[in-house]
Formats: C-alpha cells, sequence, structure tokens
C-alpha cells in the first residue's frame, strides 16, 4: 500500500512511528504537509498539487490534524475521502471531535456519562450557571483550548463568577463543568482502534495541578480498564464517528464520565506507558479497510 501520514512535522514521535509501522509490513509511507496542499475542485475530479506534483496512487491516509488548522486540515482530509482514499480518521469524525460542545451533545444523545456541563450565550446570571453546574468548585474551559491549554478550576463561588465575568467580557466561548473531585487530579486515556481498546493509561497530575495532561508535566501509568470503562470508551468513540480516537474519562462515584474524544491523540504517551504497538494496530486497521 502507499500512504500518507499527514503532519506538519516528520520530527514528531507519533509520525515517526505511524511511518516506521508502515514500512515494517511492507508499505510504502510518505509525510505530506496539509498546510501546503492545494485543493483543486472541478468538473473532472478532485486532486490535490503539492510541491511540485500532485499526490496520485495513494491507498489511505492517516491525518494527524493540530487544532489550530482544523479547517484547512480537514478540507485536505475531505478531498482525499473523494479520491477515494480511505482516511483512517474521517473528515466528519475530526470536525465531530474539535467541536467540544457539539461532541458532548452527541455523547449525551447516546447516553455515555459526562460531568454535568453547562453553556450559554454570554448570559449575564452567572451564578445560576454555576449552580446548574453543580456549584463551586467548577472547571471553566474555552471550547478552543487543547493540551490543557484554556482551562481554569474555579475554587468557591465568587472565584468562579469572576473568572466567568472575564471570559464573557472578552467573547471568549467556555463551557462550565462540574468538578469531580474524587478522581484526585487524575483521568484515564483508552487509546481505541477499529472498536476495541488497544491501550490505557492512568495520568495523574503534578502536585497542586487538577490538569492531568502529560505536556502539562502530569506522570501516567498502565491500567486495567473495568469493562464498563471500555464499553464507555468505544461508544464514545463510535458515537462522534471516529475509528481512531483517544478517549479521556473521571473515574466517578456514578462510573465513567467522559471528557473529551481525541481524534489525533499522540502515540508517545500510550506506547512508552503501555508497552503496546498502538502504531502497528493502526496499520492493521488500514489493512483491514483498504481494499486493493
Amino acid at each position: 500500500m502507499k500512504i500518507a501520514v499527514l503532519s506538519r512535522n516528520a520530527n514528531l514521535y507519533s509520525t515517526r512511528r505511524l511511518v516506521e509501522a508502515a514500512q515494517q509490513r511492507g508499505h510504502e509511507a510518505y509525510v505530506v504537509d496539509h498546510l501546503r496542499c492545494n485543493i483543486e475542485i472541478e468538473h473532472h475530479g478532485p486532486s490535490l498539487y503539492y510541491g511540485d506534483g500532485y499526490l496520485t496512487g495513494f491507498d489511505a491516509v492517516i491525518p494527524r490534524i493540530g487544532a489550530s488548522v482544523t479547517f484547512y486540515g480537514t478540507a485536505v482530509v475531505r478531498q482525499f475521502e473523494m479520491m477515494n482514499v480511505f482516511s483512517a480518521v474521517s473528515s466528519r469524525g475530526i470536525v465531530h471531535s474539535r467541536d467540544k460542545l457539539r461532541c458532548l451533545q452527541v455523547l449525551s444523545k447516546e447516553g455515555i456519562g459526562l460531568p454535568k456541563t453547562v453553556f450559554t450565550n454570554y448570559s449575564r446570571n452567572v451564578e445560576h450557571v454555576v449552580e446548574s453546574a453543580g456549584g463551586a468548585p467548577v472547571v471553566l474551559k474555552l471550547l478552543e483550548g487543547t493540551q490543557g491549554l484554556g482551562v481554569v478550576l474555579a475554587e468557591n463561588q465568587n472565584a468562579a463568577q469572576s473568572v466567568l465575568e472575564a471570559f464573557n467580557g472578552l467573547k471568549a466561548r467556555v463551557i462550565v463543568q462540574e468538578f469531580v473531585k474524587e478522581a484526585k487530579g487524575a483521568d484515564i486515556r483508552a487509546f481505541v482502534v477499529d472498536g476495541e481498546v488497544v491501550g490505557a493509561m492512568k495520568r495523574q497530575g503534578k502536585p497542586g495541578e487538577f490538569r492531568s495532561n502529560l505536556h502539562r508535566g502530569g506522570t501516567s501509568k498502565i491500567v486495567e480498564l473495568s469493562v464498563e470503562e471500555k464499553y464507555t470508551a468505544i461508544l464514545a468513540a463510535k458515537a462522534v464517528g471516529l475509528g481512531i480516537a483517544g478517549v479521556d474519562m473521571l473515574q466517578s462515584e456514578r462510573g465513567p464520565l467522559v471528557l473529551e474524544v481525541n481524534s489525533s491523540p499522540g502515540l508517545e504517551g500510550i506506547e512508552k506507558t503501555t508497552g503496546e504497538d498502538i502504531a502497528g494496530k493502526i496499520m492493521q486497521y488500514i489493512e483491514k479497510n483498504v481494499k486493493r
């Protein structure tokens, strides 16, 4: 097979591992910077111009689209799909996952456990908004934030109202979520490929930090998921329309609560923590779906 890995940096761990896994299984793999692709649309059919020529002959594409370039990145993925190239992560799934509010609405419709969440059109009644999310402490999240950026813990009512008023004054879109105390600053990342959890780790925030992101100094360890946690992760990925997903969950007294579904989950943390060949699992998924 001829596979394109859409990535802006060929040296990133995830990109390198996907290329290595493809080559180890006898496939051709090329790193393509999606921002340098020209999308050409005409009655003869869709095409992509890259560098000094057209991208042709590809059997599959693996999108690694950053949140800041979601619009153009998904347009390139969509163009590949229109060219009958199998995408390991669908353009529609990427769009659904990047819209945090829509993603939560979709998960809620499927009956998946979620932290109580409130979103308003810059309501002036911030006291009611905070109370609707269960009261302080609450977590406020920018809808455009990634890797823990734009996430604030307001520990009391006055702080919660002040932060929400500040965000509203800046016309920043935020959601207000209940703070799940029993999670103790930890969450679970379940890596789902083709409807199966292929790896899971528990991430713990550094002392004094409620965000567990590894990019922010958190630590990780391998974890054995319960049947309910596995089912929740698989159902969440399916609901959002992702064949490959990183599902972030909190362990609560009422069961697993999904925080987010990631369409471009990093491989470094999960592979080094679990020792699993996640990149190889992704290649198996592609081989299963590409008809030659």
